[in-house]
């Protein structure tokens, strides 16, 4: 999600990716291998977590750029329809429980 602050610049909401298997199940969502590939991304094993979601101004000061010092390849692609779909299905469904935690990544 991205908002145009009042100053001007663009504020987002991001959820994280981890490698780590969730411990529960139901607060993460697997990327699909394809669609990890399609991206650049490597090949292990990768969890959107959907218990967390992170608040910073566009870009982000720890933000990994595939070229380093452009900041347009942090975009490594759009996700499949379905795929994201699904994801934003669950978001909104944690949201809606509260079972988000919403942290501040601006410095």
């Amino acid at each position: 999600m991205a908002l145009e602050t009042h100053e001007g610049a663009t504020s987002v909401v991001v959820l994280p990716i981890s490698h780590a298997p969730p411990a529960d199940g139901t607060s993460t969502i697997e990327i699909p291998s394809d669609t990890k590939r399609r991206l650049g991304l490597d090949d292990e094993r990768s969890w959107v977590v959907l218990s967390e979601a992170n608040q910073f101004v566009w870009p982000g000061f720890d933000l990994r750029f595939s070229r380093p010092g452009d900041a347009s390849s942090v975009a490594y692609g759009e996700l499949p329809a379905n795929f994201f779909r699904d994801l934003r299905a669950a978001f909104v469904k944690a949201l809606r429980e509260k079972r988000i935690r919403l942290v501040s990544r601006t410095q």
